[in-house]
């Protein structure tokens, strides 16, 4: 017994009433990793020009870029090390004990669960526009996309890495096609075209300080492919293929951020355009390039990259309540998987609830005309206190526990983690700064808040021994 927390032995049958089911290997692993980001590419991320300018953006990305680069290398050291589909938490509850794991768990609970209500945001967005739907419909396109893809997560987990792999593919070679066929068009020209403020220069039209408001946006193109681990216990081969499918979904990523900045900002009305004007810079740069016709229909095929994000990271706060639930940090209850499917329904249905509302509550609230924006800062919000644990725990285990077997080596090492460090706390800070994403930030920081209350007075007295638990309490006892 930890003298904080309290544990107890499951009951006969607990573990087998959660159970999951072997099927991911490393193609499968990389598609989970670029089809949850791959949405940013299509929505988002262009409303960051519209805060800092392109060039204020591209600093921005970078920095992210940077940022990423270490959180991915560090994950893929540490997920092979500690196999669990807790991920995440998993890693914080071995190096900092319980309540570094809670944390960890609770923030990257909070950026799931929101983060697939922004891409469910942006894709009704797309729906909305190719049907001619009223504004008064947006909760309607809401609940359908949860419905169904909820759905197919319950499925079975073959069938939804199946999906995953193809719409994976397919947005890929959506981007492929916006690509190739914007290079004729590209302008370096149209990347300087925003009328800076009084003082400033074309390249920083809104000075050095309107940087930090593009850093949620940069993220946008990089959120959530550190949600492999999850799939942890679901893997085929985690020593050898989850290392390989988060860094060749890194360098995938990092691609196609690069290009589609450039190339969606390159034609056109380019940066002036594109910058805040439009919830649909990609479809609107496809119908540029190809001289398309009848766009709205068109826009049918280039919603894959949004379904591809909403699908994968509805797996990924499907596992982190499963993980979390069956150690007691949240109601047992929770982590039940169905009995047939083996998956984890009543986690699945319980985050899309919480989605939902989320989305609900922002729609009747008075969010200035900046509902995407104030959603999405309020998703990075948890995913820089996860970051940050993280890379701590990894810190701390490299220092502490450098005997452990590591069957893959960051090549970063420690340096690396202390740059992105830095930089995911840097961003946490920066949200606070701006007015118009404030209260959904300021939101989220009141759920964090109440969330470890919760664990404070009530959960840490029902904790469970599941195996990342267990595994936790024997590796420190065998090296202290």
């Amino acid at each position: 017994m930890d003298s904080k927390v309290t544990y107890r032995d499951a009951e006969s049958g607990y573990f087998e009433k959660r159970g999951l089911k072997r099927y991911a290997g490393v193609f499968s692993l990389w598609a989970l990793g670029v089809g949850a980001v791959i949405s940013g590419d299509f929505s988002g991320w262009n409303l960051g020009v519209g805060q800092a300018g392109f060039g204020g953006f591209l600093i921005a990305l970078v920095i992210i870029t940077i940022m990423y680069s270490g959180l991915c290398f560090s994950i893929a050291e540490m997920s092979p090390a500690l196999p669990h589909t807790g991920g995440a938490y998993s890693f914080a509850r071995t190096a900092l004990g319980p309540w570094g794991g809670y944390i960890t768990g609770l923030a990257e609970n909070m950026e799931y669960v929101i983060t697939t209500a922004v891409v469910c945001y942006f894709t009704a967005a797309y729906l909305q526009n190719i049907f001619s739907t009223p504004d008064v419909a947006q909760p309607f396109w809401w609940l359908g996309l949860y419905v169904t893809f909820v759905g197919m997560n319950i499925y079975g987990v073959e069938a939804s890495f199946r999906f995953i792999v193809l719409i994976t593919l397919v947005a890929l070679a959506i981007l492929a096609v916006f690509f190739v066929s914007a290079v004729p068009m590209f302008e370096w020209a149209n990347l300087w075209n925003i009328e800076p403020d009084e003082g400033n220069s074309i390249y920083l039209p809104f000075g050095v300080g309107a940087i930090g408001a593009a850093l949620p946006f940069a993220i946008w193109l990089y959120l959530a492919i550190e949600q492999l681990p999850l799939a942890a216990e679901e893997a085929v081969d985690v020593k050898r293929d989850m290392p390989r499918g988060m860094v060749w979904g890194l360098i995938t990523l990092v691609i196609t951020a690069f290009l589609v900045t450039f190339l969606n900002m390159g034609i056109g009305g380019g940066a002036a355009y594109f910058g805040s004007q439009t919830e649909e810079p990609l479809l609107e740069g496809l119908i540029l390039t190809l001289g398309v016709t009848g766009g709205k229909a068109f826009g049918l095929i280039a919603v894959a990259g949004l379904i591809a994000s909403f699908h994968a990271i509805i797996y990924a706060y499907g596992r982190n309540i499963y993980s979390l639930s069956r150690a007691g940090y949240f109601p047992s209850w929770l982590s039940v998987t169905h009995p047939t499917r083996k998956t984890p329904h009543v986690a699945l249905i319980s985050g899309a609830v919480l989605g939902y509302l989320v989305l609900l509550i922002l729609h009747f609230a008075d969010t200035s005309g900046a509902f995407g924006g104030v959603i999405l800062n309020m998703a990075v919000f948890g995913a820089m206190i996860a970051y940050a644990m993280q890379m701590v725990s990894y810190l701390v285990l490299k220092k502490q526990f450098p005997d452990i077997e590591r069957p893959y080596v960051s090549p970063l090492g420690a340096a690396g983690e202390w740059v992105a460090l830095i930089i995911s706390i840097g961003v946490l800070f920066a949200l606070f700064l701006y007015a118009e994403f404030r209260p959904g930030v300021i939101g989220v920081a009141v759920w964090f808040f109440a969330g470890l209350a919760y664990f404070a007075f009530y959960a840490r007295h029902r904790m469970i021994r599941s195996p990342e638990e267990a595994f936790a309490e024997q590796f420190r006892r065998t090296r202290s």
